[in-house]
Order: C-alpha cells, then structure tokens, then sequence
C-alpha cells in the first residue's frame, strides 16, 4: 500500500480525479467529510444512546454522542502526530502532492467521530439481540431463504457494517448517502472483509466484519481505489487494514479504557481509592505528585489522571504505529496498536475491573436484559407484518404497524434479504428511549 493512493480524496459518483494541491484550504474535502458526520440524523441520535449503562439517566454518564466526539479529539491529535512523521519519511507527500500533516488528523477525526455510528440502541447487547433473533428467534425461519452470506450479516449483526451502510447508502435524493472520501471510508472500516469467511485467521482485522452484503459492490470500489492489499481466504476476497484504522482503533480503546473507568467510578461502581490507584499505576513517571494531593475533590483527581492517562496512551500508540508503519503498510501488522503497548499490562488490568465492576453490574445486566426484549418484539412485530403483506396475509395488526412506520423501512422490495437488512438498520437506528416508546406502542403501553 501507498500513502497517496490511501489518501484518496475521491468521493462516490467522482468522474474525474482529486488532487489535494486543487483543494481550498479553508475547507478541506476531509474536513468537509467530519461536517456531513457532525449534521447526519444518525450521529445525532447518538446522544440517546449510552455508552455504557442502557437507559441511564444519570447526568454524569457517557452517551454514544460524547464518547465519539472525545474518540474523535484523541484521533485527531493520534492522526497530526503520525502524519507530521510520515510527511518527514516521505517528503513528496508534501512537495509534490501537497498534503500537510493536519490531513492525517481530518481523515482520523472524521472516521474515529463515525466509528459508532451504526450501534444499535443498548449497548453492544444491542447487536447481539438483533442477531439472537436470526439465529434462534422467529427470524431462523429465514434462513433456507437466503444465500449462507445473506443469512449471516443477519445472525451476527454488526454494528460497524451497518455504520458502513448508513454513512454510503444512497436513497431518494441523497445519491451516495454521506458521500464521504474514500480515505475516511477506508479509515473507517475496521473489518475490511464480509461477513464470511467467519473469523479465518487470529488477525484483528478479521475479528468481525464490516459491510453487509448490499453494500459489497461498493466496499471493493473503495478497497480498490485505495490500494488497499488483497488477498483471498476460503474462496473470498478480504482486505488489509487501512493504515489509519489502526489510529481510530487506539482512539476508541483508549477513551473507553480510561473513560469508562471513570464513569464508573462516578456511578460508584467502583471504590474510588482502589480506582484511582489503578490510574496512578498507568501515569506514576508523569504524576506530579504535589499537585495531585493539591485536588480536594474526586473529580478534580480524576480529570487530571485521566489526562496524564490518556496523554500517556496517545505516545505510546504513536510510537509503536511509527515504528511498525512499513509492516502495517506490507498488510504485515496484525494486532491493535494498545497490544503492542508499554502499558499493555496496566489496561488489562483496568479493563479487568471495568468488566467485573462495571460491564457485568447489576444495573447493567437489567438494562441488557430489558433491552433484548425490547428488540426482539420490535423485529417479531415488523417482519410478521412485512411478511403478511407480501403473502397478502395482512391483519389489521400488521396495517396499523405498517401504516406508522411506512416510510421508516423497505418492506416492499422485492427482495427478501433487502426487506430484513432494511428492517434491521430501522432498529438500530432507534435511540434507547425511541426503541422503549416503540415497544411500549406495540404492547399498548403508550397511552
């Protein structure tokens, strides 16, 4: 792979080529790629899905929103350091193509700020409910229906495959959805690869996959146009990583490492003096330890760490992408960034306590719970009813249902898979609170 070829600034539909010399510096084509981002309907639903606790009202608390805008800042600044040294390494870049450091930082803000983009509402549980009901609820009986690939973007449905339609998927006057340049979408997507072959080899960019099948023809596009390195695995085309995926990756784990420590330390899910010992643990060569004990409050203390946390992580993810960027550009590089990391041993052991402490609390565990049947009876509602209407089946339930959510997905294609991906992206698309209000209607709950 190549860094000109991999900071394609083409978008979808472009007839003709890009150079960043024509580009207007006052606004930049990847700088225009964050806007679209920061003004979709999609980021902004965000803000209604929490982070790490479903249906928390606590103020304090992450949502899906802040969590990406803070992924974001720390991918910018991931993405100007890496860029300032790749620039360095390789001066043409500059002087004949002229791309400037600060590009590097767009291309990652803008894909770290999307990264999230396609969850579903409840958390990662969220994903797991969709596909649970392909895989054993009333949807298995669509599988001897479709095609093994079909049925499988279905039972293991993913959340960044579905951020890859929403941010590509062209409908009535939007031609190309977001249209997005090519280097932010390949940025973006962190499973470079379709749903099968499933998890062919140990490297992590084959631990998921990311993009459906309606969206295949155009994921190769990209992937093509980008460079990035092909190669086949059981009959099937996959990809190398996006050199900046592994920067939007770090920003990611980095935030929700040190981020959703700190949020459970705030909920008080966590005793704070064994907390933050796990934080000073991380920063101890950077503390100052005269004006740590300086800070009366908990707060106080927490934000400086988290700082000096998160400051520690962005260096040492820069160091070791710039010390194995020819091995990450040969398709050589088969781990994330943080597992390289000095700190590898202190993350663990905070993520550890985050999962026992936190991802596994009580309070969580309900919220999961509820959020499972929530979905299931959205999905069971809407397919039953675009089932009947296509075997002309249809009960009164199924009009009203039909009738209030028309507009919202596709179930007069013709086209099975197209009718159930459509309903499944619908879902998604929902916030915590809209996915209880739907549920609530549906079991006439609502007035």
């Amino acid at each position: 792979m190549n860094w000109e070829q991999l900071l394609s600034l083409r978008k979808q539909g472009d007839r003709t080529q890009r150079h960043r010399k024509d580009q207007d510096e006052t606004r930049l084509g990847f700088e225009v790629d964050y806007d679209r981002i920061i003004f979709s309907s999609a980021f902004r639903s965000l803000q209604d899905k929490t982070q790490v606790i479903p249906l928390s009202k606590t103020s304090f608390v992450h949502t899906r929103l802040t969590h990406s805008l803070e992924v974001s800042v720390v991918g910018r600044t991931l993405g100007r350091r890496v860029g300032k040294a790749i620039l360095e390494k390789y001066p043409a870049l500059h002087s004949v193509c002229g791309y400037h450091f600060n590009d590097f930082g767009a291309i990652v803000a803008a894909a770290a700020l999307a990264h999230d983009i396609g969850n579903p509402p409840f958390g990662h549980s969220g994903e797991k409910a969709i596909g649970e009901y392909f895989k054993s609820g009333k949807g298995k009986a669509f599988q001897d229906q479709l095609t093994p690939k079909k049925y499988r973007d279905l039972v293991d449905f993913e959340g960044n495959a579905n951020g890859f339609k929403i941010l590509t998927e062209s409908k009535d006057g939007i031609e190309g959805g977001l249209r997005l340049s090519y280097a932010t979408l390949g940025a973006f997507t962190k499973y470079p690869k379709a749903s099968l072959p499933h998890k062919p080899s140990k490297k992590i960019a084959h631990k998921k996959f990311g993009f459906f099948q309606s969206e295949a023809t155009f994921f190769h596009e990209v992937a093509e146009k980008l460079g990035l390195r092909k190669q086949e695995i059981e009959g099937e085309v996959c990809y190398e990583r996006h050199p900046l995926t592994f920067l939007v990756e770090a920003a990611d784990d980095i935030c929700y490492t040190i981020i959703d420590f700190e949020d459970g330390i705030n909920l008080g899910l966590l005793d704070e003096s064994y907390a933050l010992e796990y934080l000073i643990k991380l920063v101890k060569d950077r503390i100052n330890t005269e004006k740590y004990h300086e800070l009366k409050q908990t707060s106080q203390r927490l934000a400086y760490l988290r700082a000096l946390a998160i400051g520690a992580l962005i260096d040492d993810a820069v160091r070791v992408f710039l010390e194995n960027e020819e091995a990450i550009l040969e398709g050589e590089f088969y781990e994330s960034l943080l597992d390289k990391s000095v700190y590898k041993a202190q993350i663990a052991d905070i993520i550890e306590k985050s999962v026992d402490k936190i991802y596994q609390s009580k309070e969580v565990v309900e919220k999961e719970i509820a959020g499972y049947q929530i979905l299931n009876t959205l999905l069971d509602t809407y397919c039953t009813a675009v089932v009947n209407f296509q075997n002309d089946s249809l009960t009164a339930f199924d009009r009203l249902i039909l009738r209030n959510e028309s507009e919202q997905f596709d179930y007069q294609n013709e086209d099975l898979y197209l009718r159930l991906i459509s309903i499944c992206q619908y879902v998604a698309s929902l916030t915590d609170g809209n996915a209880l209000q739907k549920y609530k209607e549906i079991k006439g709950m609502a007035l």
